[in-house]
């Protein structure tokens, strides 16, 4: 009785291919399907980020924290990155250059550029509105040459803006387009989702 079932045990081990046997789902009739097992599929496989175990607690918690979205600016944040950043392209034009000219007029451009694509939806318009202010700021600290009296500051302010108007106006321009083409996105995208 035991010989056939032993020939039968044998013959399924030779024919059977290497790997785990795959089993089948529950509730469906039938032996086990030989076979190596199926890989998983790469559109629900989501690889998870592991944070080594000796890193402290806190800064594991800070490291899965800034996965998210990028932070975005509010009003006041514009407004003292504008500045900062446009005292410091002119303090490095004058100190580089003894006045304020290309160096200047670049940075001012890539502190447009940033502020209308850092500006969170809220206060889409302060990124327009802060570049000229800290513009004017540059030109009244570091503008060369000095001028007596109020009156004479504010013909050199005056002066220098109309000498730096080509970069003024193209800073500002790109602030204001690129807030426009975000305002009009979010728009078409509240409508989408309303429809």
């Amino acid at each position: 009785m035991i010989g056939p079932y032993v020939g039968r045990v044998e013959q399924s081990i030779r024919t059977q291919p290497p790997g785990p046997r795959r089993r089948p789902p529950a509730g469906a009739g039938g032996a086990a399907v030989p076979g190596p097992a199926s890989p998983p599929d790469a559109r629900t496989a989501v690889p998870k980020l592991r944070l080594p175990l000796w890193l402290p607690q806190q800064l594991r918690s800070r490291t899965k924290a800034r996965s998210g979205p990028p932070a975005r600016l509010t009003a006041v944040g514009t407004g003292v990155l504008a500045l900062a950043a446009t005292l410091a392209a002119a303090a490095v034009d004058r100190l580089l250059f003894d006045g304020l000219g290309v160096l200047f007029g670049l940075g001012y451009l890539v502190v447009c550029f940033q502020l209308a694509v850092r500006v969170r939806l809220a206060d889409l318009p302060a990124a327009p509105i802060s570049g000229p202010i800290a513009f004017a700021l540059a030109l009244v600290f570091f503008a060369p040459g000095s001028a007596s009296g109020v009156t004479g500051q504010v013909v050199a302010l005056a002066s220098g803006l109309a000498l730096r108007a080509g970069w003024l106006f193209t800073g500002t321009g790109l602030a204001a387009v690129i807030v426009a083409a975000r305002f009009l996105a979010q728009r078409r995208i509240r409508r989408s989702r309303a429809s």
